[in-house]
């Protein structure tokens, strides 16, 4: 997963590959010591090794106040746990090679092994969402959005020499845009605590830009020599914080010939977005938009239940009224019932209502009524965001896609914890109310290069990052509103191959760093 000549997020992935557990997972363990030896293709029910941990916990989960679950065990039986849980709740688990856990000396390693190594037909792997992330961080970010780092969304354009880091967005109040870091959009990352950034091909040099780049807690101090758009290259310190993701930015209204365009930049589907969508949905509708330009270019997902709401937010009861916004299926083992939660399997709605997350549950949600939906998508843009378009098609809502290629993610997991880990392998897909969830290869708009199988009106439009998002002259975001404005005109299909000149930064498309918050459709237990 580490590749040393490109930039890669090794804070994130040391956390996300690793590990040790997580708060519990459910009853079983029981006081008896499980069965010894291996039987390849003989399973017992993972509840045997449930909670039996190489360093089990002591006291009580910080974030539920629940009492640790762990008992005295070995990585052996945390290795079985795994094993078994993966048989029954995998949802290709009749391609997973069974290999004998004994033979892993620790969790991290036999966790990989425990997937599908099937590809799809571009030839991209089947499999691409399978990580573990530390359970007391996992719930902190899932509820909150609150992670380590300065508030600066980097997005890698180019992670092989010549390396190219810029901004894609900061966090209101963090360290990136406090004095006297002042960071921007566009800005280019030169040197990490005198690290050359771009041509740096060292070991050292690389650990120390990942460490400065993604900081593995608050309060490190790293220096930055940045490139602002103006062309200005100067030398700046940020120490890292605490910072809480604000989910929905830049809620705003643009003025044209045929009435108001809403426009908001919804960045993730954590629990807090639940309170900040309200909000945002209620202005425009309020403000009476014609139309809505929704910024999911950079949401990687989250809770199922927040895209359906959102879903609903946009569409209204009037096509949503008691119609499936997504009906998730599992293994051929969970035909019928919910393996997550023990009831029967039924279609998840068109949700009128919030369900609790941010705020008190069943408070009646606002809803703009329209009849279509201008989406502004990237690679980043994954799982639940994904499920918000499928969703929204399912029940004849036009989606116009103006971007790139989405991620391709119709599937989902509860997240599993187990002595301190929390894991997260797919246990189901997601299809909307006309059955279809095939879009593997993601969403593409009908006149991209390389259009994928699953292809929506709109525009192929590169990142553009000499502008703010939520700028009329944004290059995604007036290629919208000139497509509303011209009946179903695009611009010229712009250049997506990164190039270190400074112009490039108008027509580029780079990779968010991996992080849990990213690639995920999540539900709750």
């Amino acid at each position: 997963m580490r590749n040393l000549s490109a930039i890669v997020c090794c804070a994130v992935l040391v956390s996300a590959c690793g590990g040790g557990g997580s708060s519990g997972g459910g009853g079983g363990g029981g006081g008896s010591p499980p069965p010894s030896g291996w039987q390849a293709g003989v399973f017992q029910p993972a509840s045997t090794f449930e909670n039996r941990c190489a360093v089990p916990r002591k006291g009580s989960d910080p974030v539920t106040g629940v009492a640790y679950p762990d008992m005295a065990g070995s990585t052996l039986d945390e290795n079985n746990w795994l094993r078994s849980w993966t048989n029954d709740l995998y949802l290709w688990f009749d391609e997973v090679t069974d290999q004998n856990p004994s033979l892993f000396n620790s969790t991290a390693a036999y966790f990989p092994v425990l997937k599908t190594t099937a590809t799809t037909a571009t030839g991209a792997p089947k499999d691409k969402f399978h990580f573990t992330y530390a359970t007391q961080e996992w719930e902190s970010l899932s509820t909150s959005g609150v992670q380590a780092g300065y508030g600066a969304q980097w997005v890698i354009i180019s992670g092989a020499p010549p390396r190219q880091v810029v901004v894609a967005y900061t966090e209101p109040g963090s360290p990136a845009v406090s004095a006297p870091a002042s960071l921007a959009r566009g800005a280019e990352v030169l040197k990490v605590d005198g690290v050359d950034l771009v041509n740096d091909s060292t070991t050292t040099g690389i650990d120390t830009l990942n460490a400065g780049l993604f900081p593995a807690a608050a309060q490190q101090s790293h220096t930055f020599e940045v490139r602002d758009l103006n062309g200005t290259v100067r030398d700046i310190t940020m120490v890292s914080a605490d910072v809480t993701s604000q989910s929905v930015q830049d809620v705003s209204t643009i003025a044209t010939t045929s009435g108001p365009v809403g426009y908001m930049l919804f960045n993730s589907h954590v629990g807090a977005a639940e309170g900040a969508l309200l909000s945002a949905f209620t202005t425009l509708r309020a403000a009476g938009v014609r139309d809505l330009v929704l910024d999911i270019r950079y949401n990687g997902g989250g809770y199922l239940e927040i895209a359906s709401e959102t879903a609903y937010m946009i569409a209204g009861p009037g096509p949503t009224a008691g119609m499936t916004f997504e009906l998730t299926q599992f293994n051929s083992k969970h035909s019928s019932i919910d393996p997550g939660t023990g009831t029967t399997i039924a279609p998840v709605p068109f949700l009128a209502t919030t369900q609790g997350f941010s705020g008190a549950a069943g408070q009646p949600l606002p809803a703009l009524d329209l009849l279509r939906v201008f989406v502004l998508t990237g690679p980043g843009t994954c799982s639940a965001s994904e499920a918000i378009m499928n969703g929204l098609r399912g029940v004849g809502i036009v989606v116009i896609q103006v971007g790139s290629t989405t991620c391709g993610k119709p599937y989902g997991f509860y997240p599993q914890d187990n002595c301190g880990t929390t894991y997260f392998s797919i246990e189901f897909r997601g299809v909307n109310a006309a059955n279809f969830g095939d879009y593997t290869d993601g969403f593409s708009p009908n006149n991209a290069a390389t259009p994928t199988n699953a292809i929506l009106p709109g525009c192929a439009v590169a990142d553009d990052f000499t502008h703010a998002l939520g700028d009329p002259a944004e290059a995604r975001l007036a290629a919208a509103l000139n497509y509303r404005a011209t009946g179903g005109l695009c611009p010229a299909a712009s250049a997506l191959a990164p190039s270190r000149a400074l112009s490039s930064l108008g027509a580029v498309d780079g990779q968010l760093p991996p992080s849990p918050l990213r690639q995920l459709r999540i539900l709750r237990h």
